[in-house]
């Protein structure tokens, strides 16, 4: 018999889910049944919908401990409960360590690693009231597991929302669940940017075992996953979502086969 994933009744709330991988994430939860609302500090260019429904959208600075206090009441307000929160709001522009300023530094980690914070404390105040609590999915980065040049601070700052994802995983057990989703390489209309051109994109994906880089879709049905009943035993976890990773460097000189 097929395990399929049901939120039917179920109110996520995701940060950052209007674009690329947020987008992604929001839809796997609309298709899965969920209430979902995204807030950003904009709106989507594009809607965001699966399966004959959509998002709502809330206007919100993540930073902003009174705006998040603001946007969790308007949910409650509306739908009672909050039963899920995806942390997906973050990224930082590409600067040279040696080169960027402290208050760069400064605003990078506030937003990839206090902010997910600041919106799991105002959630996780209505979760523990809530009779069957809830669960929390931060979506960290394969770029806090290794050297993340040119984005210093957004590596430290997601392996600081890793050990922050263990910690809370303890202190608010047995109602909460949270665990960290860690992405690889996504491929967005960000990943251009990033990696130059399409045939940048494709270059990069032949360096990942799977031959490609994720889709906003992956990351989001791992995240649907995580928050899921199927892994109701599954707390303080890191899920690797990364195609199977990064070849070593030293393959490139060497003339073994690991291929096979």
């Amino acid at each position: 018999m097929a395990l399929e994933i049901d939120f039917t009744d179920r109110v996520v709330l995701v940060t950052g889910g209007v674009r690329g991988v947020g987008a992604g994430i929001s839809r796997a939860f609309l298709a899965a049944g969920a209430t979902v609302i995204a807030c950003a500090r904009r709106p989507a260019e594009v809607a965001v919908e699966k399966a004959g429904r959509a998002i709502e959208f809330e206007s919100c600075d993540v930073r902003d401990a009174d705006a998040v206090g603001v946007l969790v009441e308007k949910v409650l307000a509306r739908h009672g409960r909050i039963d899920h929160l995806v942390n997906n709001a973050g990224g930082a522009p590409f600067a040279l360590a040696a080169e960027a300023s402290k208050n760069f530094h400064a605003k990078i980690v506030e937003l990839n690693l206090l902010a997910p914070l600041l919106v799991a404390q105002a959630v996780n105040a209505v979760m523990q009231r809530q009779a069957e609590g809830g669960s929390i999915v931060n979506i960290s980065s394969v770029s806090g597991q290794r050297p993340s040049p040119g984005t210093a601070a957004y590596g430290a700052a997601k392996a600081g929302l890793d050990s922050l994802t263990s910690t809370l995983a303890v202190e608010w057990a047995p109602k909460v669940r949270v665990n960290s989703l860690v992405g690889g390489s996504v491929d967005t209309e960000l990943s251009r940017l990033h990696f130059g051109d399409q045939s940048g994109v494709d270059a990069v994906g032949k360096t990942i075992p799977l031959g490609r880089l994720a889709t906003p879709d992956d990351i989001g049905n791992c995240a649907a996953f995580l928050a899921s009943p199927l892994a109701e035993y599954v707390s303080g976890a890191t899920l690797l979502v990364h195609g199977g990773g990064e070849r070593p460097a030293f393959l490139a000189a060497s003339t073994a086969d690991v291929s096979q």
